[in-house]
């Protein structure tokens, strides 16, 4: 008669290794959310992007109107808001004539009032520069003098040369990209400034202007243009544009004709169709301030307030300067870096 063993116990090891992993007792979800008592500061909500500003704002594109322009018109279009946030201008003259040293010093005995930092002289790239362009009136300056000009689809020799004396006298120089990038036009873009820094010892900034936002389609929805070829484009040029060390994307108005338009509703809103409109606008400039955030970071963008010459839309200073922080403040950003975009990096570049 065979004898019946008692089932053996097995060893602690195995059994642990049989069963599924520990249920840890779950939180409530009170753990989450700030107490309703005096300690609720350890649990600050972030600020709304409807009222984080910048300490101080430096618009970096003020266009004056004529030599003898005082900026009162730029004044009454910045507004309180913008108005009383204004830390330092760069006036970018309209013209170069004989009378430069004169406007750069009736500009520089009013700098304590208009807060001019920087004066942005013109030139042209398909052209030698300018002979009133003397030493004196770029390195003997009582304001310090940046270059701008604009890119127009061509690297001839004649532009290389221009754009690399620009940069030889070691200022800021500010190119307004007045061409439709399409792959050769951007290649060319590319190729000129390659040709024009590439023996330079020291490469000064070189600040690109009506990047960002870009013109775009504006009858495109938003939900199309995310899959757009042209929007695949914008953000493979930033990229690309963004290895180059010395190059700074300027956050302008966009040259947009007009306002987006707003999605239908098939439902009622009590909300006002102006206050739609904004959010659409900020909606497209979010969609192209996150690449260049991504691919430049915050330290390589400059607020301004006038738009590209080339553009038509009608946007006063002190509500571009409202949408252009609101966009940026609603990408979750610190204040050092709302700091950045509309102050610090435009004086670094340009004092």
């Amino acid at each position: 008669m065979s004898t019946v063993l008692p089932p053996q116990p097995t060893s602690p090891g195995v059994g642990i290794r049989r069963k599924g992993p520990k249920s840890h007792p779950s939180l409530p979800l009170s753990a989450f959310t700030p107490p309703n008592s005096g300690t609720s500061e350890r649990f600050p909500l972030p600020p709304s992007p409807s009222t984080v500003h910048p300490e101080k704002v430096l618009d970096a594109s003020v266009a004056l109107l004529s030599s003898d322009d005082d900026l009162s018109q730029w004044k009454v279009h910045a507004g309180q808001t913008l108005g009383i946030r204004i830390g330092g201008l760069v006036a970018a003259l309209p013209t170069v004539d004989a009378d430069i040293a004169r406007v750069i010093s009736r500009l520089a005995a009013d700098k304590s009032k208009t807060s001019i930092i920087s004066v942005m002289v013109p030139f042209q790239l398909d052209a030698p520069p300018e002979e009133l362009l003397t030493t004196a009136v770029l390195h003997n300056s009582p304001i310090p003098v940046s270059l701008a000009t604009t890119f127009n689809a061509k690297a001839t020799p004649q532009n290389v040369s221009t754009l690399k004396w620009a940069l030889e006298q070691g200022r800021p120089v500010d190119i307004d990209v007045q061409a439709d990038l399409k792959e050769d036009v951007f290649d060319t873009l590319e190729d000129l400034l390659y040709k024009a820094t590439v023996n330079l010892e020291k490469v000064p900034p070189i600040i690109l202007s009506n990047l960002l936002p870009p013109p775009h389609q504006l009858e495109l929805p938003i939900v199309k243009l995310m899959n757009h070829t042209s929007y695949r484009k914008f953000q493979a040029q930033v990229a690309a544009l963004s290895l180059h060390p010395q190059v700074y994307i300027k956050y302008l108005a966009p040259s947009w004709e007009a306002a987006p338009t707003v999605p239908g509703d098939s439902t009622p809103s009590l909300e006002s169709n102006e206050n739609r409109k904004q959010k659409e606008w900020k909606r497209r400039i979010k969609m192209y301030l996150g690449p260049v955030m991504e691919a430049f970071g915050y330290q390589r963008i400059i607020y301004g307030s006038f738009p590209s010459k080339i553009s038509k839309t009608k946007i006063s200073a002190g509500e571009w300067y409202e949408l252009a922080r609101e966009s940026l403040a609603e990408l979750g950003v610190e204040q050092d870096v709302v700091d950045a975009v509309f102050y610090a990096t435009a004086l670094e570049v340009y004092s």
